[in-house]
């Protein structure tokens, strides 16, 4: 007999709030967390804005000894837990500590450290170069710090899936406690890839929104007018737990994760194909191994990052698999990408917080700055307005380049 797994704590860090309460009050106020790039100089720089995180100070968290031996994204994830593990009222101790096991991931890792050590190097030669360099820039190391952090001995892991990092991530740490490897996952994904290189390089594919005279309405998910994704920053942790762990702590249950699918478009190693196949497999996966039917299913948080391409196909996907189901406008759909950029191997884990709190509040949160909808894209996208709604089962998508794309659905606990 499977085991059934829950969440009971959330910690969430974006351009929108540094907590889950925070992140949750300014999307569904439609407030826009994309502005201009604070963080390094963009002189020269085709796009000069993205969705940094905000009045965020890793040394809240950590000493700043430690800290300076980390990379950001290793600061967002500590974060993220320090809030999660809070809000789950979960303790680790000698006598659980073998079954608490972390997945974390990230799709970048510490872009930030690359570049301050390679500078050091240019300017230095090697000896330059820091010796915490490796462990600060490392991917596992987000996992790793976590661990160490709070003893948690069982299962310790990192993926790197471009952006569908996260909802791997979740997803076989779901799968860890259900076939008895865990009791507990700290599990989900960071990103800090708002450097130099990390916007240029995204610039020079040209996949970003050029509207750097206007900010924050740059990122219009499903609208006529979108010209590119946004990069963000932050991260989404979610603990999950076996359920009768949970309820025999008296751990309040925030949703019980069912379904999980995964798939390969086989395809191109950034685009989509037009029919969107890949996508409807994940998701159509998902709902089998949630036992599901395709009209049971009540909002979906989309992976839509506002690219001409990406969201028609996803959007076609969503109604080649949920028919009248979602063309009638029963199914609510919404990008929060709109209001936090697309926060690359860390979206998965803020947006799969999201869905929860879509289902603890029974409110959809808003796609902003839809205001002419692209004619191929004829969903529910929730515009502008949160929609509240009895909502019982929510589905989280994330998709990456290489064609890699995972499907998260959640139940609400009642």
């Amino acid at each position: 007999m499977q085991r059934r797994v829950v969440v009971t704590g959330l910690g969430l860090v974006s351009a929108v709030g540094n907590t889950a309460p925070e992140v949750w009050n300014n999307l569904l106020a439609g407030r826009s967390g994309i502005d201009t790039i604070t963080g390094f100089d963009t002189t020269g720089f085709s796009v000069t804005f993205a969705a940094e995180v905000k009045n965020f100070d890793p040394l809240q968290f950590i000493d700043r000894k430690e800290a300076r031996k980390m990379g950001r994204f290793i600061h967002l994830a500590l974060a993220a837990t320090h809030e999660a593990i809070g809000s789950s009222g979960l303790k680790i101790t000698p006598e659980n500590e073998e079954r608490v096991g972390v997945f974390i991931g990230s799709g970048i890792g510490g872009f930030d450290i690359i570049e301050r050590e390679h500078s050091n190097y240019l300017q230095g030669g090697p000896r330059k170069i820091s010796p915490f360099f490796i462990p600060a820039a490392i991917i596992n190391l987000a996992a790793g710090q976590v661990s160490i952090r709070y003893g948690a001995k069982g299962p310790n892991e990192a993926t790197a899936t471009a952006c569908t990092t996260s909802a791997h991530s979740i997803g076989d740490a779901y799968r860890i406690i259900e076939r008895g490897d865990a009791d507990v996952m700290i599990a989900g994904g960071s990103e800090a890839a708002i450097t130099p290189m990390g916007v240029g390089g995204f610039a020079a594919m040209r996949a970003l929104s050029t509207r750097n005279d206007d900010p924050a309405h740059a990122c219009r998910p499903f609208d006529h007018d979108r010209d590119g994704f946004v990069v963000g920053e932050g991260a989404g942790i979610l603990i999950l737990e076996e359920l009768e762990h949970a309820q025999a702590r008296g751990a309040k249950l925030l949703a019980e994760i069912i379904g999980y699918g995964m798939s390969a478009d086989a395809h191109h190693i950034t685009g989509m194909p037009d029919d969107g196949n890949g996508c409807v497999r994940a998701m159509r996966n998902a709902l089998r191994s949630a036992r599901l039917e395709p009209h049971q299913v009540d909002y979906v948080n989309a992976h839509a990052t506002s690219t001409p391409l990406g969201d028609v196909v996803e959007s076609k996907a969503l109604q080649a698999l949920f028919g009248e189901h979602a063309t009638s406008g029963k199914l609510k759909v919404s990008s929060t990408k709109s209001m936090t950029g697309h926060l690359l191997g860390g979206a998965g884990g803020l947006e799969a917080g999201i869905t929860i709190l879509a289902l603890v509040n029974q409110t959809a949160p808003p796609t902003i700055n839809l205001d002419s909808p692209d004619p191929e894209c004829v969903l529910n996208y929730v515009p502008n307005q949160p929609q509240k709604g009895p909502m019982h089962i929510a589905l989280s998508n994330s998709f990456g380049f290489g064609g890699t794309n995972g499907s998260l659905i959640f139940r609400r606990w009642e």
